[in-house]
Order: structure tokens, then C-alpha cells, then sequence
């Protein structure tokens, strides 16, 4: 699905533009500073942060991906390297080589999220800063729906928080159809103390006005949750 991904984000999608808009309400200054973004896709948040002065690698999974992301570099270049590469690993990149990590919606995607972490406190210099967003533990779990108040507001009906799992959405025009990891906010939260970071800011953001009117449910609940951490030496 990465074709029909990159033509979502070219027509612009109100979610992506609220989590991009939330990371760089966490970002601390990048201007000249070695950025990694983790899970970059087509490439969206790394050309965010290029424009914003930082020198940029951005590392995906999928070649499909990052073809969209060298091809849109081609084209309007701003000195980002892409590469295809495994989040979990990181290899070929060294060690301390970035001041800062971002993960915009990518680490509820990979298995081993402690392996993730690991890798990116390896390529962190000591004191370096994550910024990841997720897909808020709370209420996007795989059997969320949406349904009514007794005040006759949207609600958002949650069950299946304790059954951390792999799943699909079946929406035909949803993103995570290509699949997201469930997992409880204390298990990300944990795997950060346990792997070697200090979290240091932690965001839910409000809808944007286009979201808003798009989904009215949005408005009382977080779609997001964005954290910042620093790496401990």
C-alpha cells in the first residue's frame, strides 16, 4: 500500500498534519543538528525537519517507501539521505552519530519495540533526544469503536486494553492497514526507563479545526500521544 500511502499524504491527511504539528511542538532547536527519522515513509517529517534546519537521515523498511522519499527528494532536494533499514537494528549507522531520533507513528509498528529502543540509544550521543508519537494506547486499541453519549456526543467505546497484540484495521481507507502494534502505555513508558532514557515531556494533542469537523468524536478525545526523552549516558 506504500503508492496509495504517499497519495493519502500528497493530498494531505488532517491525522498526519496534527502529529507532524505535535513533534514539533516537542522538538528542541535541530538547526544544524544530525536528526534520524526512524519509520520516515515517503518522508514527510524528515523533510519537516530539514526545512527546519537539520541535517536529516531518514531510515524505512520498505524500499517501496523509501523510493517515494528519494524521488521527492530528487525533485525539491534539501540534502536528506534515505536509506532502507530495520528499526530494530539500525545497522550501518553509527554509533552517537545523531543529536536527536524522531519516530512519528513508527514504533507501534515494529515486533521487538525494546530492540528498537536499544538501537536508537546506540546511535543517540549521550544527553540526545527521541521524540516518538504513537497512536494513543488508551483509546486506539484494536477493538475501539464509536458510538453515542447519553448527552447524544460521539463517544468512543474502548475494550481490549490488557491484550497487547498485532492487528489490522479492516477500514479499506484506513492507515493501519498495514497493521500496528497494541501496547499499554505502561509498557512504553517502562521500556524507555528500562532502555536507557529519562522521559522529559509527554504530549496529547488537541484536534486540529480540519479534524475536528471531520470527525466530531476528536474533539474529547486524544488520537495521539507524543513523548520526548532524553538518552541517559
Amino acid at each position: 500500500m506504500a503508492d496509495w500511502y504517499a497519495e493519502r499524504l500528497a493530498e494531505s491527511s488532517a491525522p498526519h498534519q496534527l502529529a507532524v504539528a505535535a513533534v514539533l511542538q516537542l522538538l528542541p532547536a535541530v538547526t544544524g543538528e544530525p536528526v534520524l527519522d526512524l519509520g520516515c515513509g515517503e518522508g514527510l517529517v524528515a523533510r519537516t525537519l530539514a526545512k527546519q534546519g537539520a541535517q536529516v537521515t531518514g531510515v524505512d523498511l520498505s524500499e517501496q517507501m523509501i523510493g517515494h522519499a528519494r524521488r521527492q527528494e530528487a525533485a525539491a532536494p534539501l540534502g536528506i539521505a534515505f536509506r532502507v533499514g530495520d528499526a530494530q537494528t539500525l545497522a550501518g549507522l553509527t554509533a552517537g552519530a545523531f543529536g536527536g531520533v524522531v519516530a512519528n507513528l513508527s514504533l507501534n509498528n515494529v515486533d521487538d519495540l525494546d530492540a528498537a529502543l536499544g538501537a536508537v540509544w546506540r546511535v543517540l550521543r549521550p544527553g540526545g533526544w527521541l521524540v516518538f508519537t504513537i497512536p494513543h494506547p488508551c483509546f486506539e486499541t484494536p477493538h475501539a469503536s464509536w458510538g453515542t453519549a447519553p448527552d447524544g456526543r460521539p463517544a468512543q467505546l474502548v475494550n481490549g486494553y490488557f491484550e497487547e497484540r498485532f492487528w489490522r484495521s479492516e477500514q479499506p481507507q484506513g492507515f493501519r492497514r498495514a497493521g500496528n502494534w497494541h501496547r499499554m502505555l505502561a509498557t512504553y513508558l517502562n521500556a524507555l526507563v528500562d532502555g536507557g532514557f529519562v522521559v522529559t515531556r509527554i504530549l496529547e494533542p488537541e484536534p486540529s479545526p480540519a479534524l475536528a469537523t471531520s470527525h466530531p468524536g476528536r474533539a474529547d478525545v486524544p488520537m495521539f500521544l507524543v513523548v520526548r526523552a532524553a538518552r541517559r549516558p
